[in-house]
Order: structure tokens, then C-alpha cells, then sequence
């Protein structure tokens, strides 16, 4: 069978691509070997697929090459989806931030995806597995040969959506970078992002402790190139601690995580200096924990005052009260590791941008050859990023093709 343009991949980005080259006469077939396509749309967002954010720019995302990404950004935007749902008569809903959900099920974007595929003419076929990819030249129809379990496909171009290594449950495979490498293409370093992280000892104990405790907290990483600081909840688990900020703050940690800190201000709504609040509470005579309780949670609030819960505030000096108000500003803790690629929703790293076109996502070194999606060593920050990203460059892939 030979076709203008194969997409390895059923997931956001390929979908999108084939739909989005089909549009332009191309013919298209998609390679998925799970036994449906957008398995991991399905679970997204609770379910409901927090399918982009309004507010998504260049500065949300992780890159060797921050430039990278601007191009495809910038001609396929937030807008243009939200166009596209709107179409589909898709309902959804701005969650917190940008973050824009589906009403109803995550399914209503996988269906989207697949009319738009239909309408085109572009073919799905599911439950088939690449065994091998070559490069071939027959008389300039085809550029590259790919075996799989349900025959042997010819193409003109080759577009590679297979994703990370996020949720290995779901079928997530390293297939795009083991094609990058047989390419003579360099992969950055992969690690989990947007993952849980864990602790040991006293840490760890502290943890199971609140498991189930949320506050609101701004998080950042320790040291002087820190990046940015997330204003979310942080959850307490059985195994560490996990939530939005967590998520968050996890891809912008060192590689070697175990080695690394991360800073949480207990206090976000209150003004830069904490101490004098806390001496204006002495007057009160409440004790430490009870006081603390009025601002956090109170199962948090006695374990982060540990022996000196039951101590009333009129006991504490000056120096000592100084001592609270940093460490409530800068509460530090440092991770063990995180819960790698099975809870991560994000892979950091990937195909290295140095070898792809940042307006077509081609192989500079390879014509026909693309790589979109989340095997690209662009990762975008949760809610809702890493979507527009899948778009984004499946679109510049698409249109190109």
C-alpha cells in the first residue's frame, strides 16, 4: 500500500496531523497499535481533556532551544482549536488559569478527531504494530517502507507521533526515539515530568501522616537559576507529595532529583514579612497550632509545629518568632525521587530540536521524515500546554507533508 503521508501514532498529535494533511488532497493512513486511537485523551483531565489553555505561549514550555517552538505556536493557536470544538459543537468550560475542558467527556474530542479524519479521507487502522522502518527510494513514489503485523505500507512521508514514555499502561513505547536514533537524529536525556515526588525517612513519615491534605502554596526550585514559581494546591500522599504545584515544580527539578529542593511558601496571600502577624497574635494567648490552624489546614498545622504545637505564642521570643515567619515563607523539602513514568503525564526530553525544522518538524538530515508531538524535546507546563503543543506541531507537520 502506498500513501502521500504514514503518521505512527492514533494519539492528539497524529490524529491532527492526518486530518490536518488529508485536508490538503494528501493520502493519509494512520498506524495505531493499541486497539483504539487516543488512549491517553481518554483519561486526561479526569476524563474530561483539559484539551488546551488560552493563555499558552513559548514561555510555558521546556526546550534546549526555547526559540523552538514560537513558529508553531504562533500559526496554530489556543483559538484555532477552541474554533474547531466549537465546530463539533463540543460544550466546554474554562476550569482555573486558561484551562479549557470539555463539559462532557474527553470521547467528545477523540470523536472529533476522527470525523475530521473521515471527512478527509484520511484511514485509521488500529491494533497494528510497527516491526520496521526503512529508507527506500522507488522511482520517487516512496521515501520510506514500514513493516507491521497487518502488512507492509509505502510512503512519501513519514510522520512520527508515537508519543513518550508516560503511562506505560496505555501503551507508550520508545518507539520514536529507537527511529530517531536509526536515523542518525540525537535524543536529550528523558526523565518523568509533570510526576509525583517521593520521600524517605522523617519526610516520608510526615507524609503518609497528612496523606490526603491539600494547601495552597507557591513552590519553586532552590538555587539561583530556580525558574519559575507555581501558585497551586500541593497534596500530601502515601508515598510524598503530589498536586498541581508538585506537577509543576517536578520539570523544572534538577535531573538527579534525590539531590535537588524545592521551596513552598506556606503563606501566599499574606504580605512579603510574616512576623508581624505573628507577634500581633501574641496578645491572643493562642497556642502555636491552633493560631497556625486559621491560615492551614489543622492536621498540617500541628505537624508543621511538631513539639511546639500546644505552646502558646506569648512564650516564643523575638528571635524565635523571626526563626517561624522564615521557615512558614520558606518551608524546604527535598525529594528522594519522583514516581516515574507510570503517574508522570509528561516525558521531558525527546527528539533534539536541533535536528527538526521549527516551521515544518522534518528531520533536517532526513527530507520527509517528522517528528510532532511529545517525542519532541518540547514539553509544556501542566494545564493544558501540552495539548496545544500536540496541535501546534502536528499542524506545522501537516501542513507541510
Amino acid at each position: 500500500m502506498l500513501v502521500d503521508v504514514l503518521v505512527l501514532g492514533g494519539g492528539a498529535a497524529g490524529l491532527f496531523c492526518a486530518a490536518t494533511a488529508g485536508a490538503r488532497g494528501r493520502s493519509v493512513l494512520v498506524l495505531e497499535h493499541n486497539a483504539r486511537v487516543g488512549q491517553k485523551i481518554a483519561i486526561s483531565g479526569g476524563g474530561r481533556c483539559n484539551f488546551t489553555n488560552i493563555h499558552a505561549a513559548p514561555e510555558n514550555y521546556l526546550c534546549a532551544q526555547p526559540d523552538f517552538p514560537k513558529s508553531a505556536l504562533a500559526r496554530y493557536t489556543p483559538a484555532d482549536f477552541v474554533a474547531l470544538v466549537e465546530k463539533h459543537g463540543v460544550r466546554y468550560h474554562e476550569k482555573k488559569l486558561g484551562q479549557l475542558f470539555c463539559d462532557g467527556s474527553s470521547r467528545e474530542i477523540i470523536a472529533l478527531l476522527t470525523h475530521e479524519c473521515a471527512d478527509v479521507g484520511a484511514q485509521v487502522f488500529t491494533d497494528c504494530k510497527v516491526q520496521a522502518v526503512e529508507a527506500v527510494n522507488h522511482d520517487n513514489t516512496a521515501r520510506f517502507l514500514v513493516r507491521t503485523n497487518r502488512g507492509v505500507f509505502h510512503a512519501r512521508s513519514l510522520v512520527v507521533a508515537t508519543g513518550g514514555l508516560s503511562f506505560p499502561k496505555l501503551g507508550a513505547s520508545d518507539l520514536a526515539y529507537r527511529l530517531a536514533r536509526q536515523f542518525g537524529l540525537r535524543v536529550t536525556r528523558l526523565r518523568a515530568g509533570l510526576v509525583p515526588l517521593t520521600f524517605a525517612g522523617d519526610t516520608l513519615a510526615l507524609c503518609q501522616e497528612l496523606s490526603g491534605v491539600a494547601l495552597p502554596c507557591v513552590v519553586r526550585a532552590a538555587g539561583e537559576k530556580s525558574g519559575p514559581a507555581f501558585r497551586e494546591n500541593l497534596l500530601f500522599t502515601h508515598r510524598g507529595i503530589s498536586g498541581p504545584a508538585v506537577l509543576q515544580i517536578s520539570s523544572y527539578l534538577p535531573d538527579h532529583v534525590a539531590g535537588s529542593a524545592l521551596i513552598c511558601d506556606l503563606l501566599p496571600d499574606a504580605s512579603p514579612d510574616a512576623e508581624p502577624w505573628l507577634r500581633a497574635a501574641r496578645g491572643r494567648d493562642a497556642q502555636l497550632a491552633n493560631f497556625l490552624a486559621e491560615r492551614l489546614p489543622a492536621r498540617f498545622a500541628v505537624a508543621f509545629a511538631g513539639a511546639a504545637a500546644a505552646r502558646p505564642l506569648r512564650r516564643f521570643s523575638d528571635a524565635e518568632l523571626a526563626a517561624l515567619a522564615r521557615r512558614l515563607r520558606a518551608w524546604t523539602l527535598r525529594p528522594s525521587g519522583t514516581e516515574g513514568y507510570p503517574k508522570a503525564e509528561v516525558t521531558l526530553g525527546g527528539v533534539d530540536t536541533r535536528e527538526l525544522s521549527s516551521k515544518t518538524l522534518e528531520a533536517r538530515t532526513v527530507p520527509g521524515l517528522h517528528f510532532i508531538g511529545e517525542c519532541v524535546d518540547v514539553t509544556g507546563q501542566l494545564g493544558g500546554y501540552n495539548f496545544q503543543w500536540a496541535w501546534a506541531s502536528a499542524h506545522a507537520a501537516g501542513e507541510a507533508v
